[in-house]
């Protein structure tokens, strides 16, 4: 990819990574990602806002090849894939000053082994005169490390966010073009990663929201040239109530437990309920957290084995847990073979959900008649739970 203005003076850098499917070794990367970074140069000074995965280093340098210095390195965000090229930068261009926020010059230093010398800590609303083109810095923490800021060029008023408004997505496109498909992957990339700091991100969309940027430009996916389009989306996410929608999550090792998932669900159905079903075993989590993101209601399902829930549902009850959605109510199903305490602990994998958890239903072996009737009641009970809540549509 080559340099692509989107100013004057004022290029869009970095990688398309079109061939990645795993972040962090954790988080699926169905449609790759994009490693941006930013150049911007002055009558006096020239500065690379953020830059990319080590990998992805020779296609930058290409890049940079039009410009024969570089004062400054901003690094918004310490990840190294965002930061892990600087090494490599600072020999190209020993000049080159690094600049971060206070966390981000120490995360810098213990990640990367940069001199301490090199990496220069930057105040919030601190500013930077390039000639004729101003840089403003502006933390915004948590989103989604503690070290997070953005910069705003004020002369063409483009907010820099990094993380903040980001998606992983490959595209060759510029600016988001296809608004269903950079909104899903949007969603999904919140739902996976800034989701636990939903509380400081909407801080951080009230703080920037004054600038009123021309372009919001993150440093992982397409550009928005109409920033109102991601900022709301944000906005919803963040702070709009959960949705009358329930999640089943479940694993069935000899169908019983399978069994309960259909009834309960076929039961919210009936009863109005937007029900969403994974089946663990299959399931892709950042589809499982992005149905979350929306959901009044968690309810997991598991066998016992080896005296406690099913490994991969306790899997994803982990994940609901650090997740933090905005669930309301949360219960549990499943059936057990010798013991029901082998399932009575799955409330305690849940911790910091924050829920009211109703009463869950587990049944010995295949469940009978008694046992639907016990979902059938579950069921009436989370739609009443769900009636006197406030929900969103």
């Amino acid at each position: 990819m080559k340099l692509r203005k989107i100013a004057d003076d004022v290029w869009l850098g970095g990688a398309v990574d079109w061939e990645r499917r795993l972040f962090d070794a954790l988080i699926p990367l169905p449609e790759g990602t994009s490693y941006n970074a930013y150049l911007v140069q002055g009558t006096e000074k020239t500065v690379l806002i953020d830059a990319v995965d080590l990998a992805k280093i020779d296609i930058l340098m290409e890049q940079l090849e039009s410009a024969p210095k570089l004062d400054y390195i901003v690094s918004q965000h310490s990840e190294q894939d965002h930061s892990g090229s600087i090494p490599a930068l600072l020999e190209k261009y020993p000049e080159a000053k690094v600049l971060a926020s206070p966390q981000g010059r120490t995360y810098l230093i213990d990640l990367l082994n940069l001199p301490p010398e090199k990496v220069t800590a930057i105040k919030d609303g601190e500013t930077l005169s390039l000639g004729g083109k101003t840089l403003r810095f502006l933390t915004t923490p948590w989103v989604h490390w503690p070290d997070t800021m953005c910069t705003f060029l004020e002369e063409d008023r483009i907010l820099f966010t990094c993380d903040f408004f980001g998606s992983h997505l490959a595209a060759s496109e510029t600016y988001a073009t296809d608004e269903r498909r950079v909104y899903t992957a949007a969603k999904l990339y919140y739902a996976q990663i800034m989701m636990p700091y939903a509380k400081q991100a909407a801080k951080n969309i009230e703080k920037v929201a004054p600038l009123q940027p021309a372009i919001v430009a993150p440093s992982h996916g397409p550009l928005f040239d109409q920033p109102a389009f991601i900022v709301d989306a944000w906005k919803e996410w963040t702070s709009a109530p959960p949705k009358n929608q329930a999640v089943i999550a479940y694993v069935s090792m000899h169908e019983s437990t399978r069994k309960m998932a259909e009834r309960l669900t076929t039961a919210l159905v009936a009863r109005g309920v937007r029900t969403e079903v994974f089946d663990l075993t299959v399931t892709d989590l950042g589809r499982l957290a992005m149905a979350l993101l929306d959901s009044a209601t968690l309810i997991l399902g598991s066998p016992a084995v080896l005296n406690g829930p099913h490994p991969i549902a306790a899997q994803a009850a982990l994940l609901a847990n650090a997740l933090k959605p905005k669930v309301r109510f949360a219960s549990a199903f499943g059936s057990y073979g010798w013991g029901v305490k082998a399932l009575e602990g799955i409330p305690a994998l849940l911790p910091d959900l924050g829920a009211e958890f109703i009463p869950p239903v587990f049944c010995k072996g295949l469940p009978k008649e008694p046992d639907f009737q016990a979902l059938e009641k579950l069921a009436e009970t989370i739609t009443e739970r769900h009636k006197n809540a406030t929900l969103g549509v």
